[in-house]
């Protein structure tokens, strides 16, 4: 499981005094918050990447938020704490996946440009966090 590899890379974060200590503890710190917020809720794989996927678009809406306000260091901080969380994700699809994805999605519900919404769910379920939303967006926009 995921969480428990994380949990041995905090502890050999801890040992060798890597500078991905503070960021391994902060996920470590999500996954709890996540399990104790309500009766038997178990950190799984699926819930571990969303924790991962939530804070990797935190840090890079805060990393252009510092290059907007000229603070280059703490984007530079930021980008590399991504690059630790974005080792707990699946590898990421091309855009010809995801296009080759949506083409079989929209010719099986032969749909039009309103279905857009219905689409969008039904290729982002099939992606199951291998791709970027915002990529699917513009596949799918591209081929309706």
């Amino acid at each position: 499981m995921l969480k428990e590899q994380i949990i041995a890379d905090m502890i050999a974060a801890m040992k060798s005094k890597y500078p991905s200590l503070e960021t391994l503890r902060m996920l470590k710190a999500d996954i709890m918050k996540y399990e104790v917020s309500g009766k038997d809720m178990v950190a799984t794989d699926d819930v571990v990447l969303d924790i991962c996927k939530r804070s990797i678009k935190q840090r890079k809406e805060a990393a252009e938020g510092f290059i907007k306000g000229g603070k280059t260091e703490l984007a530079e901080k930021e980008m590399s704490e991504i690059a630790y969380f974005e080792k707990y994700m699946p590898e990421q699809m091309s855009e010809d996946e995801v296009k080759k994805i949506a083409s079989e999605v929209i010719s099986q519900m032969n749909a039009t440009q309103s279905d857009f919404g219905k689409v969008m769910g039904a290729v982002m379920g099939k992606c199951k966090g291998q791709a970027d939303g915002n990529v699917v967006s513009k596949v799918v926009k591209e081929l309706l």
